[in-house]
């Protein structure tokens, strides 16, 4: 399609469209909604807990019972979905991360809890070890090597407990090679055909992650980083190779991970196989925009929703964040 304009100045005025705020709207090529976010929720054990979390202001570790209240204003707010991650202090993780298959553990006790009391509400599990190892790595280690084939019996079990305690879509996290197979293999061999799997496709080895690690007791434990699975951030067509990977291995949709830094990445994901793309808008990001609003160096409201507005117009259909709630209200006014 020929996209050069047919006429010119003066009788074509580009600024006219823009001089009256409903012809703004008429002509917007891009517009966010409740339903295109996915609420991430920080938990911790325990009863009628709501603890601030110093990285991220405005968010707060939540207990089970809280994040079933979250879960009652997401659905009335109009946000379809929580992105769940579990709090765990030092004396609750182990070389081995066995707390991550626990059929009783935090996230299958709030899962549970959510879907009694909302249970149209869509519930996705974060898949990975890092919240559960005395080390905090996302998979199992062995002389300081993260080990790619034997994690995986572990994530393939985390997987199925996970469904079995009512969550939607399962997310690893972990980028160990083949694990969207592996996990699919294992939740069809269990009955579970209809639960989605949402890949971390192109996940990057961030600065981003920062806050977050603190969110959820990792800050103190990670012994070294994660370069050696997580992906170079010099890299975007190896980005496609990893989604094409994971489209292959069974993914149900495919995620870019961190957003603003990568929204290049999101285009090209989804120009490229057209799959459902999802971006997730991730801690440090939320945490800039915050302190900056905090010191008055910014309208936060205005660039908490540019930032949104961004992903859907590098081709997201949905974006993970911390901001949805206050997004959401915000849309409404």
């Amino acid at each position: 399609m020929n996209k050069r304009p047919l006429a010119r100045y003066p009788a074509l005025r580009l600024r006219r469209p823009r001089i009256s705020d409903w012809s703004r709207r008429l002509y917007a090529e891009t517009h966010i909604s409740p339903s295109d976010f996915l609420w991430a929720i920080i938990l911790k054990d325990g009863k009628d807990i709501r603890e601030p979390i110093d990285a991220m202001p405005g968010v707060f570790r939540l207990s089970p019972d809280q994040a079933v209240k979250a879960a009652q204003e997401a659905k009335s707010l109009g946000i379809p979905a929580l992105a769940l991650f579990p709090y765990t202090d030092a004396d609750g993780r182990t070389p081995g991360g066995e707390e991550a298959f626990n059929p009783d553990s935090l996230m299958c006790r709030t899962a549970k809890a959510i879907k009694d009391a909302v249970p149209d509400i869509g519930l996705m599990a974060d898949v990975a070890l890092d919240p559960y190892t005395d080390h905090g790595h996302d998979g199992l280690m062995r002389d300081g090597e993260i080990l790619n084939d034997e994690t995986l019996e572990i994530l393939v079990r985390q997987s199925i407990v996970q469904a079995r305690a009512g969550f939607d879509i399962i997310t690893p996290s972990d980028m160990m090679d083949g694990r969207v197979g592996a996990i699919r293999a294992g939740l069809d061999g269990e009955g579970f055909q209809n639960i989605q799997i949402m890949a971390y496709a192109a996940k990057y080895a961030s600065a981003f992650y920062g806050p977050y690690r603190e969110a959820i007791g990792s800050a103190g434990v990670l012994k070294g980083d994660k370069r050696t699975y997580q992906m170079n951030p010099a890299n975007s067509d190896e980005a496609l190779r990893e989604v094409a990977l994971d489209l292959a291995e069974g993914a149900d949709s495919v995620m870019v991970k961190p957003g603003l830094a990568y929204l290049d990445i999101v285009a090209r994901v989804k120009e490229e196989f057209g799959a459902p793309t999802f971006v997730f808008q991730v801690s440090g990001e939320y945490a800039m925009i915050k302190a900056a609003a905090q010191n008055g160096w910014l309208d936060g409201e205005r660039a908490m929703l540019e930032s949104l507005l961004a992903f859907k117009r590098a081709g997201a259909n949905g974006i993970i964040t911390y901001f949805a709630a206050d997004a959401a209200k915000a849309l409404q006014r």
